[in-house]
C-alpha cells in the first residue's frame, strides 16, 4: 500500500501490524492473524521484529470487551475508551498502546456495576472509570503486569518502561482531577471551559465563541447592557468604572484554564502596565486597570511580587491574554491562551479590537513546573 500514491506517507510498519492514517488523526491498524497453523482453533500473530509467531486470542478478547461494555451499558465503555484515546492523540504527552488501554479500562468494570448509578450516562461513566483507573495506577508505583484477560501468558504492559509508565500514571491522575472538576461544575460557561481543558478547544467551540461575542448583551444577573441605556459593555465600563466589568468575564469558556498543578505555597503576583507608542516605542504613561484606551497603541505589562519586588530566575511568568466581544470574534482573535514573556517578567500587547479584554500573570516555579501565584485580571478597555 505504501507504493500507492493515495497512501504515500500514510502507512507505517510496526512489529505486529501496519498502521494506515486515512483522515487527519484517524487511523486503522492492520495485523495479519494466522489460523490453525499447527492445530485447530489456534490463532497467532506475526512478530516481524522477532521473526516468529506469537499466540493470540482475538475472538475471545473481543467477547470479553463486549461483555464489559454490556455491563457498563449504553455502549459507554467503548465511548470512554475512545475518548481517552482521543485525549492521548491530541495532547501527545503520554503513551499507552490502544490494546493495553482497552484492557485497563475494561478491568475497571465489575459485574456488580450492572444498572449502577455510577454508569448512569456517558459523563458519569467517564468520571467513574477514570477515577477507578487512577486509583488502580496510584496503588502501583512501578510498571505492573497487565495480563491479557483471555491469554494469561501475555503481559500487555511488557513494552512499557518505567519512565513511560510513571508519566502515564501522572497524567491520568492530573486528568482525573480535571474531569472531576468539570463534572461538578454547575455554571454552564465555566463547565464548557473546564471540559475544553480536558478535550481541547473543539469541545463546544460554537457555544464558547457565542458566549465571548455576547458579553455586551448580558452581564451578571442577566441585566441587558443595552437595556441599561449603554451601547455596549465598553460604554458601560466607561460610565460606571471597573465595578461594571462582569465578574464572569474570566469564566468565559474560550478562556483557557490553567493546566499546571497548584503548589501548596502561593505568592502574591501584581501586574502593572504602561502605555507605549509601539512595542519598543516611547512610554506615554502608566495605566490603571479598566481605563478606557484608544486602539493602535501598545501596552507593556510587567509582573512583580509585593512592593514591586521582581521575581528571581527560579520562576517564570506565563500570561493569559483574553479578548471578548464581536470585533475580536469577527477577526478570529478571541485568544484566551497562555503566552510567554517577551523579556524578563514583561509582555507587550497591541490595542486592536473594541471591547473589554483582560490580561493575567501566572507565576510558575521552574524546578517542578508548579503554579505558585496568579494575579488579578488587568482589564483593558478599548474604545
Amino acid at each position: 500500500m505504501g507504493n500507492l500514491p493515495a497512501y504515500d506517507g500514510k502507512v507505517r510498519r510496526f512489529s505486529h501490524c501496519a498502521t494506515i492514517e486515512y483522515a487527519g488523526e484517524r487511523k486503522i491498524d492492520v495485523a495479519p492473524c494466522v489460523v490453525n497453523r499447527l492445530h485447530a482453533g489456534q490463532y497467532e500473530v506475526c512478530n516481524r521484529v522477532a521473526d516468529q509467531f506469537e499466540a493470540s486470542a482475538p475472538l475471545a478478547y473481543t467477547e470479553w470487551v463486549k461483555d464489559k461494555n454490556g455491563v457498563a451499558g449504553g455502549n459507554d465503555l467503548k465511548k470512554v475508551t475512545r475518548l481517552l484515546k482521543y485525549m492521548r492523540d491530541i495532547k501527545g504527552n503520554f503513551t499507552c498502546p490502544s490494546f493495553l488501554l482497552t484492557t485497563l479500562m475494561g478491568m475497571q468494570v465489575y459485574e456488580s456495576d450492572r444498572n449502577s448509578a455510577q454508569f448512569a450516562d456517558l459523563t458519569t461513566t467517564l468520571k467513574t472509570l477514570v477515577g477507578r483507573l487512577d486509583d488502580w495506577l496510584q496503588a502501583r508505583p512501578t510498571v505492573p503486569v497487565v495480563r491479557n484477560p483471555k491469554l494469561p501468558q501475555e503481559d500487555q504492559a511488557s513494552g512499557w518502561g518505567e519512565t513511560q509508565y510513571a508519566n502515564f500514571r501522572d497524567k491520568v491522575n492530573l486528568y482525573r482531577g480535571w474531569i472531576d472538576d468539570a463534572y461538578a461544575e454547575a455554571d454552564l460557561d465555566e463547565s464548557i471551559g473546564k471540559w475544553q481543558r480536558v478535550f481541547g478547544d473543539n469541545f463546544a467551540a460554537g457555544e464558547a465563541k457565542r458566549a465571548a461575542e455576547q458579553v455586551s448583551e448580558s452581564t451578571t444577573g442577566g441585566v441587558l447592557v443595552r437595556g441599561g441605556h449603554f451601547k455596549d459593555l465598553v460604554e458601560r465600563v466607561k460610565a460606571l468604572g471597573a465595578a461594571a466589568v462582569p465578574s464572569k468575564l474570566r469564566q468565559l469558556p474560550h478562556v483557557h484554564r490553567p493546566t499546571w498543578r497548584r503548589a501548596s505555597d502561593q505568592y502574591t503576583v501584581r501586574v502593572s502596565a504602561e502605555l507605549r507608542t509601539g512595542k519598543y516605542g516611547t512610554t506615554v504613561r502608566s495605566l490603571q486597570s479598566a481605563e478606557p484606551l484608544q486602539s493602535d497603541y501598545w501596552v507593556r505589562f510587567t509582573a512583580t511580587g509585593n512592593h514591586g519586588i521582581p521575581f528571581t530566575d527560579d520562576y517564570k511568568i506565563q500570561w493569559r491574554v483574553a479578548n471578548t466581544d464581536k470585533a475580536a470574534s469577527k477577526a478570529d482573535a478571541l485568544r484566551g491562551d497562555f503566552y510567554a514573556s517577551d523579556e524578563g517578567a514583561s509582555r507587550s500587547e497591541r490595542l486592536e479590537y473594541r471591547g473589554v479584554h483582560f490580561v493575567e500573570a501566572f507565576l510558575i516555579r521552574r524546578r517542578d513546573n508548579r503554579l505558585v501565584g496568579q494575579s488579578d485580571p488587568f482589564y483593558v478597555v478599548i474604545e
